[in-house]
């Protein structure tokens, strides 16, 4: 997104004055509150959006579903640390270059750690408010796979995993200082929410949320085309990978502009989370086993 780095910089300008509240040491964990008490079991759904060049870094792409789970640990009535694992999806299957003519899908596994800074008091205390808005950011770990479909001359297709093709020329004699991307990579999570208590033990929160990454190649496109003869000569598939590469209807010239290498390729979450306390949680599963 073209205007991703202003944004970055307001949140953790946003961050560092809400991290003038947190204190040293945390009165609350001085006392020894049971870390049952103030950690839940988080469970979220909702979507995925892509944002990179076959979107033409639009932050409202194809929607595709994602899920997570993890555990969230109150510090005090306003800092809490969250961890998740999320399952998800990203996706451009119609280029807004038509001329272009790529597309991806891939499988998206995503491990995070954020902090969350609360606006208002938040707790079950008398004191403390039962909703209030809040902002994350944390690290992230990432794993994508990205996959085109690739159309036989029968008219048969399948869908092929575009990393190792080297579309761009990745390793090539002409290209040595294009090196194949890794599949895992770091992403900086952020973005702001809403929780509400639905009670003691149980919340409800929603939130939407950014994935700052720093590889171009989500997509599997990002610098310029290599043509054919290279591919066919020089990578294994070199078919496939040269038909992967150009998917035009009149070949292009090589070096000719395929992505945009100067932004990297970010992706959205949104999602609605409930969470349940975990001394809730478990004194069920204890009466139950007293029970039984």
């Amino acid at each position: 997104m073209k205007h991703m780095t202003q944004i970055v910089r307001m949140m953790w300008c946003i961050w560092l004055v809400a991290g003038l509240q947190l204190p040293v040491f945390n009165h609350a964990a001085a006392q020894g509150r049971d870390f049952l008490s103030r950690t839940e079991l988080v469970l979220a759904g909702g979507g995925m959006t892509y944002i990179g060049d076959l979107s033409n870094q639009s932050a409202f792409g194809e929607v595709n579903l994602a899920g997570s789970i993890g555990l969230r640990s109150r510090i005090d009535n306003r800092w809490s640390v969250c961890g998740r694992l999320t399952y998800g999806s990203l996706s451009a299957t119609k280029d807004w270059l038509p001329s272009r003519n790529l597309s991806f899908r891939t499988h998206l596994y995503e491990a995070s750690l954020v902090a969350e800074f609360d606006f208002r008091p938040y707790g079950p205390g008398a004191t403390e408010s039962m909703w209030t808005p809040y902002i994350f950011g944390g690290l992230g770990l990432f794993h994508f796979n990205p996959m085109g479909e690739y159309v036989r001359a029968d008219g048969s297709a399948e869908w092929v995993e575009l990393q190792p093709l080297r579309t761009e020329g990745q390793g090539t004699s002409l290209y040595p200082q294009r090196r194949p991307y890794a599949l895992t990579q770091l992403a900086l999570p952020f973005g702001v929410g809403v929780r509400m208590r639905l009670g003691k033990y149980v919340s409800v929160s929603a939130e939407y949320g950014f994935r700052k990454t720093w590889t171009d190649y989500v997509d599997d496109v990002s610098t310029t085309y290599v043509g054919a003869a290279l591919l066919t000569d020089e990578v294994q598939n070199g078919v496939v990978a040269a038909a992967m590469a150009d998917r035009s209807a009149e070949p292009n010239a090589v070096g000719i502009k395929r992505g945009d290498d100067s932004l990297d390729d970010w992706y959205s979450y949104f999602n609605v989370t409930i969470g349940v306390n975990l001394e809730l949680m478990l004194g069920w599963m204890r009466s139950k086993r007293c029970r039984n």
